[in-house]
């Protein structure tokens, strides 16, 4: 029939091909269904325009870095939100007493609520769960040495405040139950009061003056995180029986507990409950008591670093997307260039199906030597940036809150996914136009 190309004609053809992409069908023709073959084949159609070919997985391979190493950045901003919530203790509750803001059982408003000792023992109590609770007195002092004074806070707190505020040791030890018990005058130093009083000396076992009072040092806390206007190192720590001999102590500045999984918001409301039927104001009341939950903070930030990591991933697959309309690009020329060869492929039997998985082999080849590169690019780049700063630039000691890009297998598996959506739908677009094509316009192309 008029039009139908056969073997001879075929065979013509393959006689006017370039060598090389004469060779390069041949090789094809017997296993075009074989996997291994169309990587084969693949390989030499990228090596046969090589320039273009590493053109093209430099852009993929940049794409795949970008993602990967915008993921480890939301992965380090998270990590590094955590590590400064265990720093002050991830799991510390404040209760801090306010005045009232609403009429309550015929008591007007502004009322002072003020906490006693019969108040931790209701927490205690009353709060499933709970671990430990420690009562918490605060007043600024003058704390001398010698012929040093300053004026620090000074603490008188219960022995469990360690472990709810995670407060670490650099010497001695901290303040235990018999200490407290025994109304004992000890004292721990936060780091930057020691320097202060001793400039370098040795502190533990040393005494000092509060207001008048001698205190001998049993320890030397960790120096912390600090912000500039925190006086979290200058702080010192008293047991909270021995404040009697500062202030009364009767009433308390605050109560601290730590609680671990427990629904959050049920557990402040178990506590704004117990605390107003025993000071007679309404539950409901936000000014009556303050209640600080750092699980509570740490859970909204952890809706923030999603966001953020969504927002890195969406913009890194944009990047990713550009290299992959390169990719594409580069295809469909290929496609155009060897209009004649998919023709002869078609007239020596080939069907639609093995055009297009030649050519998209092709495609998702290129991808995948670019993604190899980009990631080892994206682990370099992990590994000499270092770390990035965050809140070392507002506090000191605060090197564990900074970022620090940490490529994990679960961005790499996210990153590997991106990567091959991206690398199909750009090889399926040219793929399905070289598999579309009439044999016989593809043999009469010049």
């Amino acid at each position: 029939m008029d039009g139908v190309p056969n073997l001879a004609s075929a065979a013509e053809a393959l006689k006017e091909l370039p060598n090389a992409r004469a060779a390069r069908v041949k090789r094809s023709l017997p296993a075009l269904p074989m996997y291994r073959d169309l990587v084969q084949q693949a390989t030499a159609a990228m090596r046969h325009d090589l320039r273009r070919t590493l053109l093209t997985m430099a852009g993929m391979a940049w794409g795949i870095a970008t993602v990967v190493l915008l993921l480890a950045y939301g992965n380090g901003f998270g990590t590094a939100i955590e590590n400064i919530f265990q720093a002050f203790g991830a799991t510390a509750v404040g209760v801090f007493p306010g005045r009232t803001s609403q009429q309550a059982g015929g008591n007007k408003a502004g009322v002072l609520i003020r906490f006693t000792n019969d108040d931790v023992e209701l927490l205690r109590n009353n709060v499933p769960l709970c671990r430990r609770v420690a009562r918490m007195l605060e007043k600024d002092s003058t704390v001398q040495n010698d012929n040093r004074s300053f004026t620090f806070p000074v603490m008188g707190i219960d022995p469990s405040i360690q472990q709810i505020w995670a407060l670490g040791m650099e010497q001695g030890r901290f303040i235990n139950d018999a200490d407290n018990m025994q109304h004992g005058l000890y004292a721990v130093l936060g780091s930057e009061a020691r320097d202060r009083l001793f400039s370098g000396m040795p502190a533990v076992g040393q005494t000092i003056r509060i207001d008048g009072v001698t205190f001998e040092i049993v320890g030397i806390g960790s120096p912390r995180m600090q912000e500039a206007d925190s006086d979290d190192n200058r702080t010192v720590y008293i047991p909270y029986n021995s404040m009697d001999v500062l202030k009364d102590n009767h009433y308390l500045d605050g109560i601290w507990l730590d609680s671990v999984g427990l629904d959050h918001v049920k557990m402040e409301k178990t506590i704004r409950d117990t605390l107003a039927t025993a000071h007679n104001f309404k539950p409901d009341d936000p000014r009556a008591i303050f209640v600080f939950d750092a699980q509570k903070q740490l859970s909204q930030f952890g809706i923030i670093e999603m966001a953020l990591k969504v927002l890195l991933a969406f913009i890194g697959t944009i990047t990713l997307g550009i290299g992959g309309v390169g990719l594409m690009n580069i295809m469909l020329v290929s496609v155009t260039q060897r209009t004649r060869e998919i023709g002869v492929e078609k007239a020596l039997g080939a069907r639609r199906h093995d055009i297009l998985f030649q050519f998209l082999a092709e495609a998702m080849v290129i991808t995948a030597m670019g993604g190899i590169f980009g990631i080892l690019f994206s682990y370099i780049v992990s590994l000499s940036v270092g770390r990035l700063t965050l809140y070392s630039a507002l506090a000191s000691h605060a090197e564990a809150g900074d970022i620090r890009l940490f490529v994990s297998p679960m961005i790499l598996l996210v990153a590997t996914i991106i990567l091959g959506l991206v690398g199909i739908v750009s090889g399926m677009v040219p793929a399905m136009r070289a598999a579309n094509l009439d044999p016989i316009e593809a043999l009469r192309y010049e």
